[in-house]
């Protein structure tokens, strides 16, 4: 009992901390001002430190919860995009005149959610924490009760994401009916079991499941949501959807692809290969056509899934590391990057579209340093974090004899590069725009986005310790 308690220490302590911001914010005195933020961090402190010592341990909680290798990485991600979220919030969320208390809660239990996701070795299990990092996202991305653009995005977000939990649902629902079991392992041994035949009831589960999964990670033709959502929602809660959930949900997505399902490679392959080439062509052509900076970024974070996705295809260790390694600076380099579209808006103009860049190295130098060094990562540009995690993901794709996949990624990071650079442009070379200027940032901010530039050349420079962490931690899942 206690062994299964240790287990899930991490999702505890960010548990408790949400609980401990409601209470705050029921307490709080109107007007007062009381550092709700510090209460997430501590939380999310407690989980960073109890999954160290977790490591290497293969703890199992309740049958359920995999406390291995694999699943505290993703843990650790998590807390470095909770940390990051928490020391960036405090500014935009009184700036927009968000509900605090609500806001720092939902984002705590989201958190618990991909947690949860990510360590979870049972599909009923995966649902339910599916389900509960996605209601409070939901919530989040409508918090901006007063915009139309908000609330609309919330809605299609919520009526697109019941639709693919259905299906996701109805997977699971098939994957009792062949194994009177909804544990990972368990089918793993029966679909192993009737592979040499014809599986049809497995095959049905995994075309459900695959629906669902393609919905979380934004991949094409799953991704309808996913730009007016990000438009809509609050600059910090779009960049915390596009990193922590993506991440949450290709956690879950590898773990049932390379356990359960390992033994229908041959029949999941060329799904996932047509998904992936889809996704990166889609991602960055409708991305070239953005003005809009946070639906440019949407576009982005579909090519990036289709990215990850070329690492599932590829079905090796090297490619399902690289995911691991991706998602790391993906996460860090994203988040920052809506953080810098967040900070430059003011109270009565989001500043969010390619003409507000216009000359911002001459009104905010240091921010628009910050967010060319990100815009590179993203793009691939060496030495980032970004280049060496596509480096990794087609060098999987290569090893695996995807040479189409690998080509059509690499020239798809090519174009995107296009609206990357189109940023970088303007606000150097362009005319200064005729905005008012914004706040400067709180040392706070300052501070996590210095520390967000010096982990992107980190990992672009001295990948190795990462890297070898991840490819350690993939081999847990077998």
């Amino acid at each position: 009992m206690l062994s299964s308690i240790t287990a899930i220490v991490p999702i505890l302590c960010v548990t408790a901390a949400g609980i401990a911001a409601m209470l705050a914010e029921a307490f709080r005195e109107p007007g007062e001002r009381m550092p709700i933020a510090g209460l997430g961090l501590v939380g999310l402190a407690g989980a960073g430190i109890s999954t160290a010592l977790l490591w290497g341990r293969h703890q199992t909680g309740f049958g359920v919860v995999a406390a291995d290798t694999f699943g505290l990485f993703f843990v650790m991600i998590l807390v470095v995009i909770g940390v990051m979220t928490m020391l960036l919030s405090p500014r935009l969320v009184e700036r927009d005149e968000l509900p605090g208390g609500e806001y720092y809660a939902l984002t705590l239990f989201a958190l618990a959610g991909m947690m949860l996701m990510a360590m979870a070795t049972d599909l009923l299990l995966i649902f339910l924490a599916l389900e509960v990092m996605s209601l409070a996202v939901y919530v989040l991305s409508a918090l901006k009760r007063n915009s139309e653009a908000s609330v609309e995005g919330a809605f299609k977000y919520f009526i697109l994401g019941g639709f693919s939990s259905a299906f996701f649902l109805y997977g699971i629902a098939f994957v009792y009916g062949l194994t009177q079991s909804t544990r990972l392992d368990t089918l793993g041994q029966v679909v192993a079991a009737q592979s040499g035949g014809h599986p049809v009831l497995a095959l049905v589960a995994l075309g459900l499941l695959l629906v669902g999964f393609g919905f979380k990670v934004s991949a094409v033709p799953f991704h309808m949501w996913t730009p007016d959502a990000y438009e809509g929602a609050p600059t910090i809660v779009s960049g915390f959807m596009s990193t922590g959930v993506k991440a949450a949900a290709f956690a879950a997505f590898v773990r049932v692809m390379a356990t359960a399902f390992h033994p229908l490679q041959a029949t999941w392959y060329p799904v996932l290969w047509g998904l992936a080439a889809v996704t990166m062509i889609l991602g960055t052509v409708v991305g070239v056509a953005q003005s809009n900076l946070k639906r440019m970024l949407a576009y982005s974070s579909i090519a990036h899934a289709g990215y990850l996705l070329v690492g599932l295809t590829a079905a090796n260790d090297i490619g399902r590391g690289a995911i691991l390694f991706y998602l790391l600076g993906y996460g860090v380099t994203n988040l920052a990057a809506f953080a810098v579209i967040g900070l430059l808006a003011t109270r009565d103009r989001a500043n969010d579209d390619l003409a507000s860049m216009a000359g911002l190295s001459n009104r905010h130098p240091a921010l628009a340093a910050v967010f060319s060094v990100l815009l590179l990562s993203l793009g691939g540009i060496p030495p980032t974090a970004g280049f060496v995690g596509k480096w990794y993901i087609f060098s999987a794709a290569v090893r695996s004899g995807d040479y189409l996949l690998a080509i059509i990624g690499v020239l798809t990071s090519v174009v995107s590069i296009f609206f990357y650079l189109r940023v970088i442009v303007m606000m150097y070379m362009a005319e200064p725009a005729d905005l008012p200027r914004s706040p400067e940032p709180s040392r706070v901010a300052t501070f996590t986005l210095a520390a967000t530039v010096i982990v992107t050349f980190y990992l672009g420079i001295l990948p190795t310790p990462f890297l070898d962490l991840a490819a350690r931690s993939i081999g847990s899942l077998f």
